[in-house]
């Protein structure tokens, strides 16, 4: 079966049956060489996700009609900080390119599995946030990359208005971490904003 330009797979899926839960794992830059190939800047400065799963979910970029495939994964590696796919169905470089800024979704259980003391973003989003005293700081609704650390970002209700908190995640603040419970104890006080 050969692909057409619209959709970037051989067993293209509607948006009626997209999966629930798809977490965004990066998105197409361009082409990459000849043979069909796509160059990916990953979501994460750790592509584990894209590198392990063996199919992927993708979507039409903003500002363009609404197509969503699932597209199976030949090859991929790490090409320096992006990292490059061989897709099924992408056999030429002008196929490659209509991908050209398509996001790119995998599945949470596609993911390998996080390393000791280690968590994936994802994961920490919508836990709440408490201090050794038991009061609550909020709940995490993102995470920024400083470059240096990571950031945990808090929504929180303070005198009946909505707010953000930022706490380092670093180990320096951080006390407990609890997937499971959806729950982080974290060294820090209500006052320190």
């Amino acid at each position: 079966m050969t692909q057409s330009a619209s959709r970037p797979a051989e067993n293209p899926t509607g948006p009626d049956v997209w999966p629930d839960g798809l977490i965004q794992i990066g998105h197409v830059l361009d082409a990459w060489g000849t043979q069909g190939w796509v160059k990916i800047a990953p979501q994460s400065s750790e592509p584990a996700a894209l590198l392990k799963a063996r199919q992927w979910w993708m979507q039409s970029p903003q500002g363009r009609p609404l197509q969503q495939a699932r597209v199976g994964v030949r090859l991929c590696r790490r090409h320096a900080q992006f990292v490059v796919a061989l897709l099924d169905g992408t056999t030429s470089r002008t196929q490659a390119e209509t991908l050209k800024g398509w996001t790119i979704h995998a599945r949470r259980e596609d993911f390998p599995p996080a390393r000791e003391n280690e968590y994936y973003w994802v994961d920490l989003i919508g836990c709440t946030v408490r201090n050794r005293e038991g009061l609550d700081l909020g709940t995490v609704s993102g995470l920024l990359d400083s470059g240096a650390q990571s950031i945990l970002q808090l929504q929180t209700t303070v005198d009946d208005r909505q707010r953000e908190r930022l706490i380092p995640f670093v180990d320096a603040y951080i006390v407990e971490v609890d997937i499971d419970a959806r729950r982080i104890v974290a060294d820090w006080q209500p006052d320190y904003d």
